[in-house]
C-alpha cells in the first residue's frame, strides 16, 4: 500500500460530506474586487474598515520598511525588538487602557501564548462552547483541566466554577464578538461570575479591535471593564488590515509573558512592515473619530433586511452576519450561486460550525455601499437561497438550537 493511500481516504470522506476545502488564489483584496475583470463584493473578507489598501497604511508600511528592512531578523528576546515594536506595543497600550501591551506573530500565536502562561497540569479553563480554535488549542497545550460552558451562558459558567475542584488557578475564557455567528458576549456578567470564585478572565476582542468602542478600542473599554478583565487579547490583521496578534494587560502580566510565552520567546518579531502598516492603520483610525459606528449602522440595515427576506441571522449584533442555510451541499450550491450573480460569500462548514449549522459568514465592510448591501440583500442573497430551496428550519433554527 503507497504511502499517501491513507490520505486520498481522507479527502475522499471529506468530498463525501461536502466538507472539502480548497485554495482559491485572488489578484487583489478588499471588499470589491476584480476576477477575470469581473468586480465582485467580497463578503468574506475581514477587512472591515478598508484599512488593508489605505494609503496612510501603505505609506507607513513603505516608510518601516526602509528605514529597517524587510525583518526584524531575530526573536523578541535576542535583537528583534525594533522601534517600531515598541511604539506599537505603547500605542495599543493606550487605545485599550491597559498598563502594557505585547505584540505576537499572530492571532493564534497571542492565544496560544497567553493560555499556556496563565495556566498549567493543575489548573481549570473555563471556555464559551464556540470559542475560537486557537483558543481551544491553547487550552490543550497549556494541558489545563478544560470545561466549557454553554454559549453566551454567565449561569452555566457559574455553576460549572462552583463545582470546580479547591486548587489550582481558575480562567475564564471567551470573545467579545464571536467570529461566526457575529453575536456579543455578555461580558460584564461573566466577569462578574468569574471574580466571584477567584478566575482570572481573558477576552478575545479579535472582531471588536477598530470596530467597537471609543476609537476602535473594543468592547471591553466600551463597557468600562479593564480593570475587571486581566487580558485584552486582539489582532492586527481583522479590522487594521494587516497581521499580527496582541494582549494588552498589566505590566507584571507583561513581564510575565515575556519571559513564559513560548509563542512570543520562540518566533521572530514581526517585520518592520507588518508593525508599520498597523500603526498606520491605528492612526487612520484615530484621525477618522469613530469609523467603526458607521460600519456598524450599514451592517444593522442590511442584516434587517436580510431578516425581512425570511432569513436567519442568528443572534447577530455585529459586522459579522450569519445566513443559516443547515446542509453542507446546499451552503456550498448557494455560495456558488452568489457568485456567478457576483458576490463572494464563503460557505462555512463543520468544524469551523457546529454540525447542521453550515452557513454563509457575510462579512459588512466600508467598502460596501448602503447601495451595495441593499442590492446585495434584496435582490440577489435572498433569491439564490429561495431558489436552491432553503429548507423551512433554516428560516426558523434559531442560535439556541446550534
Amino acid at each position: 500500500m503507497r504511502f499517501e493511500a491513507w490520505i486520498d481516504e481522507e479527502i475522499a470522506q471529506l468530498r463525501e460530506k461536502s466538507l472539502e476545502r480548497r485554495l482559491s488564489v485572488f489578484s487583489e483584496t478588499g471588499g470589491k474586487i476584480k476576477i477575470e475583470g469581473r468586480t465582485f463584493l467580497n463578503f468574506s473578507s475581514n477587512d472591515y474598515l478598508g484599512l488593508a489598501r489605505h494609503p496612510e497604511a501603505i505609506s507607513t508600511s513603505r516608510k518601516y520598511l526602509e528605514s529597517y528592512g524587510c525583518g526584524a531578523t531575530a526573536s523578541r528576546l535576542i535583537t528583534g525588538t525594533l522601534d517600531p515594536h515598541d511604539e506599537l506595543e505603547r500605542v495599543i497600550a493606550a487605545l485599550k487602557g491597559y498598563p502594557g501591551a505585547l505584540v505576537f506573530g499572530s492571532g493564534f500565536l497571542a492565544n496560544a501564548g497567553i493560555i499556556t502562561s496563565l495556566a498549567g497540569r493543575s489548573d481549570h479553563v473555563f471556555a464559551d462552547k464556540l470559542a475560537h480554535a486557537s483558543i481551544i488549542d491553547g487550552i490543550v497545550l497549556s494541558r489545563a483541566n478544560l470545561k466549557r460552558f454553554h454559549h453566551n451562558d454567565p449561569d452555566h459558567l457559574k455553576a460549572l466554577l462552583k463545582q470546580c475542584p479547591a486548587g489550582g488557578r481558575k480562567l475564564v475564557v471567551t470573545e467579545s464578538v464571536f467570529s461566526m455567528d457575529g453575536d456579543i458576549a455578555p461580558l460584564a456578567e461573566i466577569t462578574s461570575m468569574a471574580l466571584e470564585y477567584g478566575a482570572m478572565v481573558m477576552v478575545d476582542e479579535a472582531h471588536a479591535t477598530g470596530v467597537f468602542g471609543p476609537g476602535g478600542s473594543g468592547l471591553i473599554r466600551e463597557q468600562g471593564l479593564e480593570d475587571r478583565i486581566n487580558v485584552s487579547m486582539g489582532t492586527l490583521s481583522k479590522a487594521l488590515g494587516g497581521y499580527g496578534g496582541f494582549i494588552a494587560c498589566s505590566s507584571a502580566l507583561r513581564e510575565l509573558l515575556v519571559n513564559r510565552a513560548r509563542a512570543f520567546i520562540y518566533t521572530t518579531g514581526l517585520p518592520p512592515a507588518v508593525v508599520g502598516s498597523a500603526l498606520g492603520a491605528l492612526a487612520v483610525i484615530q484621525k477618522a473619530g469613530n469609523p467603526g459606528a458607521e460600519l456598524l449602522r450599514r451592517a444593522a440595515t442590511f442584516r434587517k433586511r436580510l431578516q425581512e427576506a425570511g432569513l436567519n441571522t442568528l443572534n447577530s449584533e455585529s459586522q459579522i452576519i450569519p445566513v443559516l442555510i443547515g446542509e453542507n451541499a446546499r451552503t456550498l450550491a448557494v455560495a456558488q450561486r452568489l457568485k456567478s450573480k457576483g458576490i463572494l460569500a464563503v460557505a462555512i462548514r463543520p468544524p469551523t460550525v457546529p454540525e447542521g449549522t453550515a452557513r454563509l459568514r457575510l462579512s459588512v465592510t466600508l467598502d460596501h455601499s448602503d447601495h451595495d448591501l441593499e442590492r446585495a440583500a434584496g435582490e440577489i442573497i435572498a433569491e439564490a437561497t429561495g431558489e436552491l430551496g432553503a429548507p423551512e428550519d433554516a428560516k426558523t433554527r434559531r442560535k439556541d438550537a446550534c
